[in-house]
């Protein structure tokens, strides 16, 4: 059956102002106010400069001048491969299949040496990337990368799978290339430019912390025991040191309020754009109808009323379609603004990574100030009873000197655990910054673009009806 777009291909798009220039009215005249319709309607995304803390990149869909610096990548040509470390495969029975991804990268940030490369990657190797990433900048709010949702092998076949899987790295490595620190990583750097496999991540976990230049497997056994009692609740006592920044925990509250009202926010825009989605449809259905019924009065028309009618039912399904085709145009554009709302759900997420950062640091830190504790309490009872005996024990001051170069090395994991925790906290206060001057600005492009755009295919829609009311006024002159 012929759709109503097929019905109505004739009807001529070259008067529609969204594919002409917007003409230049005073913006101040009260008698002719520019028309939100004669405006240019796209997304406010697609040029983005970030001029956060002194910074002045810019990340762009096209080409910026010379005198910015800017990372650009693009995902795209996904193809299969086959596993040649799989066993299936080396006997001839198959074997596994995965998805490389070609990745291009236009910069001329200086760390690239390079302005013009590509890669092919697949997936398993961006999740090292973000392991990578996620190790080495603790604190900071990183990207969250797309999950892997399904085994690859499974719907290497579904395109609709392979192309979301391919906007979702893309629009990752964009938010990658927005942050003014990951953006000039070496772990980013390399991904992007060397060719081959990555290396292995080298990572350095808390007992690496605890245990550094030392060979004190002892102390980090014991470290392991006793983060676990600590991680249960102490044994019924109070941590030694707690989260004392109150700028910290206000922000983080602000931020739990922030996040309930954005999911309120986002469900509430999903209901919008499927309303204006059925409206659309609902239109174009009318206007198809309509056709139906004017082949109808035309086929049997015996009077000229009867062809009058058919003539004005035509007009009527002309201007359903025309208003089906402006809603369709309005909730692609409502689409790409209020997506924005989703992005910051995953900003979200990235937060609460970086405060799992932040309480882990913490954690470390109490746990090595609990030890220290506990290895001054057993150096004490020791020399008591060593000097005890009538020319001291010999067995218990050989068990003292262990328990101090013990000592020792738990006290240079504190000083390391409190730098760390320091550092993590002064990145947390920079990221936070970072983020409200960032939701200023999204926010306030994503609600200019809303608004315009509402308001222009609002004023374009009630023009198509004005114009089918004009046509059909005789009816009214004839009723009076």
């Amino acid at each position: 059956m012929m759709s109503y777009d097929d019905q109505f291909a004739e009807i001529p798009t070259s008067d529609d102002p969204l594919t002409h220039s917007p003409s230049f009215q005073n913006p101040n005249s009260f008698i002719d106010p520019p028309s939100y319709a004669e405006a240019v309607f796209r997304s406010f995304d697609n040029t983005q400069i970030n001029q956060h803390h002194g910074h002045d990149d810019v990340v762009s869909t096209s080409a910026p001048s010379a005198s910015h610096t800017f990372l650009k990548i693009s995902v795209n040509d996904p193809r299969k491969k086959h596993d040649l470390t799989d066993l299936a495969y080396l006997v001839g029975s198959g074997g596994k299949n995965y998805l490389t991804y070609l990745i291009t990268t236009f910069t001329n940030l200086p760390e690239f040496n390079g302005t013009d490369f590509s890669v092919r990657r697949r997936f398993k190797e961006v999740v090292m990337l973000s392991d990578r990433l996620s190790e080495s900048y603790r604190g900071f709010f990183i990207p969250t990368r797309p999950d892997k949702g399904v085994v690859e092998s499974q719907v290497m076949q579904k395109h609709e799978f392979v192309e979301q899987r391919r906007v979702a790295l893309e629009k990752y490595f964009r938010k990658l290339a927005a942050h003014p620190v990951i953006r000039r990583s070496e772990d980013l750097r390399v991904f992007l430019q060397v060719q081959g496999d990555l290396p292995l991540m080298k990572t350095e976990n808390v007992d690496a912390v605890v245990n550094r230049g030392t060979g004190g497997g002892d102390l980090v056994r014991r470290f392991k025991e006793l983060r676990q009692s600590v991680t249960y609740g102490w044994g019924g006592t109070k941590p030694p040191l707690v989260e004392e920044d109150k700028d910290f925990l206000e922000r983080k509250m602000k931020l739990q309020d922030f996040e309930v009202q954005l999911s309120n926010v986002s469900l509430q825009a999903e209901s919008l754009v499927k309303a204006q989605q059925d409206i659309g449809e609902t239109m174009g259905q009318l206007g198809l109808v309509f056709v139906k019924l004017t082949k109808f009065e035309t086929e049997e028309a015996v009077f000229i009323s009867q062809k009058t009618r058919a003539k004005d039912m035509k007009n009527i399904a002309t201007s359903s379609v025309k208003a089906s085709r402006l809603y369709r145009e309005l909730n692609s554009q409502t689409i790409k603004h209020l997506d924005k709302l989703h992005d910051y759900l995953g900003v979200m997420l990235d937060v609460n990574n970086a405060y799992s950062d932040r309480s882990n640091a913490l954690l470390t830190l109490q746990t090595v100030v609990t030890e220290i504790s506990i290895l001054n309490s057993r150096i004490e009872k020791l020399e008591t009873a060593a000097f005890k005996v009538f020319g001291a024990d010999r067995s218990r001051i050989q068990k003292i000197d262990e328990l101090k170069e013990t000592l020792r090395v738990a006290e240079d994991a504190k000083n390391h655990a409190i730098e760390e925790y320091k550092r993590i906290k002064d990145t947390n206060k920079t990221e936070f910054e970072r983020l409200d001057e960032e939701k200023r600005e999204d926010f306030l492009g994503m609600l200019k673009g809303f608004v315009v755009n509402q308001a222009g295919y609002a004023e374009k829609m009630a023009s198509v009806w004005e114009t089918f009311a004009k046509e059909t006024s005789g009816y009214a002159q004839n009723s009076s």
